[in-house]
C-alpha cells in the first residue's frame, strides 16, 4: 500500500500542540520511508481559539490541514473530552479517501518506516495497550465500580473481553485500548461509535459524580469508552496488536511509575515525547541509547 493511502490524523487543544504536530510531520517525512507523504490533519475544536497567524503559517508550511469540529458543550469539562469526535471527523474525511487512518497523538515521533500502518487485508483495526495500569481494571479480579458502570451502559460483556498487558507496570489488564495510537479502516465506523460511546458515558449521572470525585476519571472517561467502541465493530481476528516498537515513551520512568527505564531507541519505531525535558534532565541525550542521528534529531527538536 503506498502512503498516499494512508491519512494521519491528530487532535490538538493548544498553540503548543500545534508545535508538536509541526515536528511529529517533519520526522514523519524525514525517517517515514514508503508512508512519509500521506496527508496529516491537525483536528482542533472550533470553541478554542487559534490566532496565531506565525503558528498557522508554520502549520501550513508543513502541509497540515488545520480542521475544525464541535465538541458538545456536555464533554468540554472533562479532560479530552473533544477527542472522540476529533477522531469521528477525521474517520468521516479518511473514509473513501485512505484505506487507513492513523489516530495518532500529536507528541508522537516518528523515527523508522512504520511498515505495521500498512493494515494486512482482514485486519481493520491496529492497537497498542494503555501505557500503565492507571485506570484500567486488573484482569485476575472483578472490574471495580467505575468500569463495571462503563460495561453496563455500553453492553459489554464478560465474553468480549480480552487480557493485555501494560508496558510500563507490565499488569495485566481487561482490554483498555491507547487512544494515541490506532490504525483504523475508516469505512468500520470505529471512532464515529467512539463519540456515540463518549455520549452515552459522560451523560450518564452516576460517572459524571464519580469523575467529579476522582480527578483520574476525569481525565481518562474519554479513552475507556474506546473499550466498547472496538469490541462492538470488530472480531478479534480483525486486530493486530502493534508491537513494542511503536508507542515508545522515551524516559517514562521518570515521569510516571514504570517497571523498567524506557533508554533505548534502538529498533524502535515511533517515540512519545510524554515527559518534560526537565525531568528527564538537561543531558538525557546523552543517557538515550540508539542511533547517534536519530539522537541529535531529537536533541535538536525536543
Amino acid at each position: 500500500m503506498s502512503s498516499d493511502r494512508i491519512l494521519y490524523a491528530t487532535y490538538v487543544e493548544s498553540g503548543q500542540d500545534l508545535h508538536n504536530v509541526c515536528r511529529m510531520t517533519e520526522s514523519i517525512r524525514t525517517f517515514g520511508g514508503n508512508y512519509s507523504d500521506g496527508p496529516i490533519l491537525a483536528l482542533m475544536p472550533d470553541h478554542l481559539p487559534l490566532d496565531d497567524r506565525a503558528l498557522v503559517d508554520k502549520t501550513e508550511s508543513f502541509g497540515i490541514e488545520i480542521r475544525r469540529f464541535h465538541t458538545p458543550e456536555q464533554a468540554r469539562w472533562l479532560y479530552y473530552g473533544g477527542k472522540p469526535f476529533a477522531a469521528a471527523e477525521a474517520e468521516k474525511a479518511a473514509e473513501g479517501l485512505a484505506e487507513s487512518l492513523v489516530w495518532i497523538d500529536e507528541d508522537t515521533v516518528v523515527i523508522a518506516e512504520p511498515v505495521d500502518f500498512e493494515l494486512k487485508p482482514g485486519k481493520s483495526l491496529a492497537w497498542v495497550p494503555v501505557m500503565h495500569n492507571r485506570s484500567g481494571t486488573l484482569w485476575d479480579g472483578p472490574p471495580d465500580d467505575f468500569w463495571a458502570r462503563i460495561y453496563e451502559r455500553l453492553s459489554v460483556t464478560d465474553d468480549m473481553l480480552f487480557p493485555m498487558v501494560t508496558p510500563a507496570d507490565e499488569q495485566k489488564i481487561r482490554a483498555y485500548f491507547h487512544c494515541g495510537l490506532l490504525v483504523v479502516r475508516p469505512g468500520k465506523g470505529i471512532m464515529r461509535r467512539w463519540a456515540a460511546d463518549f455520549e452515552k458515558l459522560y451523560s450518564d449521572q452516576v460517572l459524571v459524580d464519580m469523575c467529579k470525585a476522582d480527578t483520574t476519571k476525569k481525565v481518562f472517561l474519554h479513552q475507556t469508552a474506546l473499550t466498547g467502541s472496538v469490541v462492538h465493530t470488530v472480531g478479534r481476528d480483525e486486530m493486530v496488536e502493534l508491537d513494542a516498537r511503536y508507542n515508545y515513551p522515551i524516559f517514562f520512568e521518570k515521569g510516571y511509575e514504570a517497571n523498567r527505564p524506557f533508554d533505548s531507541i534502538d529498533d524502535i519505531i515511533t517515540v512519545r515525547c510524554v515527559v518534560s525535558t526537565e525531568k528527564m534532565g538537561e543531558d538525557w541525550h546523552k543517557k538515550l541509547s540508539g542511533a547517534s542521528d536519530k539522537i541529535a534529531w531529537l536533541k535538536d527538536r525536543l
